[in-house]
């Protein structure tokens, strides 16, 4: 992939070394996932998640990560009820149903006191789950957990189980979505802050993934874009790895297909570099009368 360039802040250039790669075998099993019954736990959190989603989307509230249909994640999602309605914050991490059996119970634990400090400053919380009936919270923040059980409890609870996400947001694979079960948090999180009009996500010349985000602000007219996320072992992810360990940046210029694709819906059509002014469009004033904006 000879578009990917690495730079120093300084943008001197320099040419990788050959890729390397190691010579024991190995494998991988595919095999029938074992029944899963839901918890108790979890069929209490997510029916209470729903009801309090429908109160937020009753009140025209601001959802957490948009319609449903959702699927319920467990990424550590700490409801509480403030004056102005329900709102939705992450716990510093969130514990997957796998991963209850590695879990310590005394850093679980520190995961329950954090959450139980968070919902004591919005004392709106406890009673508003007690009248959705949801009525264990208060067990739930107030006991030590110091064993597999609490841990189960903790991990179905709805302070960790019930991060309301779409299918493709939970559980995608590009090229169709990237979801949070296959990517990197701090990359995959752009998805839900990033500007509509700028693709994070683009597809490679060897028809692997990327995550691309751009290396000025919006307007600067500067089309490069630094790749942030590509698969192991491909041309990208070489790149990438290289330049992390020499704390630098991996970038593409901007009059690759990469950059172009990343800043087409920003740019005017054709363009043959991603360092251009912004697209712009017509726009219908409140008094009638038409200005070009940028788009």
């Amino acid at each position: 992939m000879t578009d990917v360039l690495t730079r120093p802040a300084a943008r001197d250039e320099f040419e990788l070394g050959r890729p390397r790669k190691g010579n024991h075998p190995w494998e991988i099993r595919v095999v029938k996932h074992p029944e899963r019954s839901e918890s108790s736990h979890f069929r209490a959190a997510k029916k209470t998640a729903k009801k309090i989603l429908e109160e937020l989307q009753a009140d025209g509230g601001e959802l957490p990560y948009g319609p449903g249909p959702w699927e319920m994640h467990h990424g550590g999602s700490l409801w509480v009820r403030a004056e102005s309605g329900w709102r939705m914050y992450r716990a510093r991490v969130g514990i997957e149903w796998s991963a209850q059996f590695c879990a310590d119970p005394v850093k679980v634990d520190r995961l329950r006191r954090e959450a139980a400090e968070l919902v004591e400053a919005f004392p709106l919380t406890l009673p508003a789950l007690d009248a959705l009936g949801y009525k264990r919270a208060r067990d739930l923040l107030d006991t030590p957990i110091t064993d597999a059980d609490g841990v189960e409890a903790w991990t179905d609870s709805l302070f960790n189980a019930c991060v309301p996400l779409s299918t493709a947001n939970h559980s995608g694979v590009l090229p169709k979505a990237a979801g949070e079960h296959h990517y990197p948090w701090p990359v995959k999180a752009a998805d839900y802050f990033r500007y509509d009009d700028f693709e994070l996500w683009v597809r490679l010349p060897d028809g692997t993934n990327a995550a691309v985000t751009p290396v000025d602000r919006r307007g600067s007219g500067e089309g490069t874009v630094r790749i942030v996320h590509a698969r192991h072992g491909t041309p990208a992810g070489d790149a990438l790895a290289e330049a992390q360990r020499r704390r630098m940046m991996a970038v593409v210029p901007p009059d690759s297909p990469i950059a172009l694709a990343a800043f087409e819906q920003q740019i005017p059509r054709g363009s043959k570099s991603a360092s251009v002014p912004l697209r712009t469009r017509r726009r219908r004033s409140s008094d009638g009368a038409r200005r070009s904006t940028p788009s």
